[in-house]
């Protein structure tokens, strides 16, 4: 049973793949050759992102046949629990390590993005640039927004879009990341502001979804109502 806690996600997504897979008489031949190989080209990518670039592939290659052999494990309870946390640590570590390399890449970007023209900055680091200058009231951390936006990290990746959802999004200022109580207090109803938010203002260390650990975050945010 121990085995079955390093299945993560990606194992799951290759068994959908095969479960979607034509009837045979639909497929070429050497479908089987190519599946196999996808499987463990997948797998490797797999471990890659784990951390565990290292792997003995004559192990490796045992335990899948055992394991299709349903043969019993080699390893002891108490060898699987070792294995399950040496993959722990393993994937901490890299995290560690991708954490930090992230957080010097958002530094280096900040430091460069603050000297931009039209580019401001708050006492908390907060960086904003003024899109449009709204003509409405500004909003309290009291109060609910309405607002359309489009998060992306600092290498052009889009996090999340309200934009391409096609809704705008409403909620209470108070509820969100400091970035944004802070951000929107700086605009007035109407207007578009781009935010630049610092890590510490974002979501940290810890990261969240598919926002990686200590990652600066660009918002293109229009203020449409406020509640």
């Amino acid at each position: 049973m121990q085995y079955k806690a390093l299945l993560n996600s990606s194992l799951w997504a290759l068994i959908l793949v095969y479960s979607s897979v034509p009837a045979a008489e639909d497929v070429p031949k050497n479908l089987d050759s190519d599946l196999s190989y996808f499987f463990g080209y997948s797998f490797g990518n797999m471990l890659k992102e784990g951390g565990n670039n290292e792997v003995d592939l004559e192990r490796l290659a045992q335990g899948i046949k055992d394991s299709l052999a349903e043969k019993a494990p080699e390893l002891t309870q108490s060898q699987q629990e070792a294995v399950i946390e040496l993959v722990k640590k393993r994937r901490s570590d890299l995290q560690s390590r991708q954490g930090l390399a992230m957080l010097v890449q958002g530094q280096e970007f900040l430091a460069v993005n603050a000297g931009k023209e039209g580019v401001k900055r708050t006492a908390s680091g907060l960086q904003y640039k003024v899109i449009e200058e709204g003509t409405g009231a500004k909003p309290t951390v009291d109060n609910t927004v309405v607002v359309h936006y489009e998060g992306q990290l600092i290498n052009g990746q889009i996090f999340d879009s309200s934009r391409q959802r096609g809704q705008p999004a409403e909620f209470g200022l108070g509820q969100v990341i400091r970035g944004w109580t802070e951000g929107l207090q700086l605009m007035k109803e109407g207007g578009k502001t781009r935010l630049f938010i610092p890590s510490e203002l974002g979501y940290g260390p810890g990261g969240t979804g598919n926002i990686p650990a200590n990652a600066v975050l660009i918002f293109d945010v229009e203020l449409i109502e406020i509640k």
